[in-house]
């Protein structure tokens, strides 16, 4: 199998030791826009927001409300424009490629389509994670695959290729895959919109009890309100503006 790993010049540690109050996402008066001149168009309108380590945050709204935005630019995929963004203490706005790669290093991704290698069986995709981290050996790659995949249930489809995985079982392995690492922060975006609500159900408890046990932070984009309960709090976005943002409270 192939494998990457990162030259040490290009690395930058990120202490989550030293964030502030322990906040993960440090996000304040946040503009953000697509196209250019006439085309110009604003998509995030004064964004304030803030999440705490090991929060699990569902963000929620209609289509176009800019929710995908909002999480891409948490995850150093786009770069912010106007206002405050801090990811792991870092400074987002202006940041250099070399801080934005060490950022995305302590971030766990999982999208709609789970986006594994067709050609590489679960074992091997989950293990592409871990050969990101040069502090990691060949065998502690391997042994940290297997316990997450027997932590996500796939104990006995570690072998399988993509092909040969149910819906469910593909984003397990996603989700394998992105807390590999142990990352202080996940991003999920729409991941039980391809399942069914069982399946979907299974795969967001799964999430929220690694991610307990790691103390990893959540950002969960989201159309599913069956799963809303998971949340320690639920954002909603309208026409680009932060129109609610909720701590849930459980009745004794």
């Amino acid at each position: 199998m192939l494998t990457f790993k990162p030259k040490n010049r290009d690395l930058v540690n990120i202490d989550s030791s030293s964030l502030d109050n322990n906040i993960v996402v440090d996000v304040h008066q946040l503009n953000h826009y697509f196209g250019k001149g006439n085309l110009k168009k604003q998509v995030l309108f004064d964004i304030n927001l803030q999440i705490g380590r090991g929060e699990i945050v569902l963000m929620t709204g209609p289509s176009g409300s800019g929710k995908t935005t909002l999480l891409t630019l948490s995850g150093g995929l786009r770069s912010p424009q106007e206002g405050s963004m801090k990811v792991l203490g870092v400074e987002m706005v202006g940041a250099s490629k070399r801080q934005t790669i060490a950022v995305r290093r302590n971030i766990g991704y999982i999208f709609q389509a789970h986006n594994l290698l067709k050609s590489l069986t679960a074992q091997q995709n989950v293990q592409m994670a871990g050969q990101l981290h040069d502090n990691m050996s060949s065998k502690e790659i391997k042994e940290r695959a297997t316990e997450m995949l027997d932590a996500v249930g796939l104990s006995d489809r570690k072998s399988y290729y993509p092909d040969n995985l149910s819906g469910g079982q593909k984003q397990r392995v996603a989700i394998a895959r992105a807390l590999m690492s142990h990352p202080k922060l996940v991003l999920a975006d729409e991941p039980t919109a391809a399942l069914d609500g069982k399946s979907g159900r299974e795969i967001v408890e799964i999430m929220q009890k690694l991610a307990k046990e790691q103390g990893t932070t959540i950002l969960m984009v989201t159309h599913d309100n069956r799963i809303l309960d998971v949340a320690d709090r639920i954002v909603h976005l309208e026409d680009g503006c932060l129109a609610q943002n909720d701590v849930l409270t459980v009745s004794e």
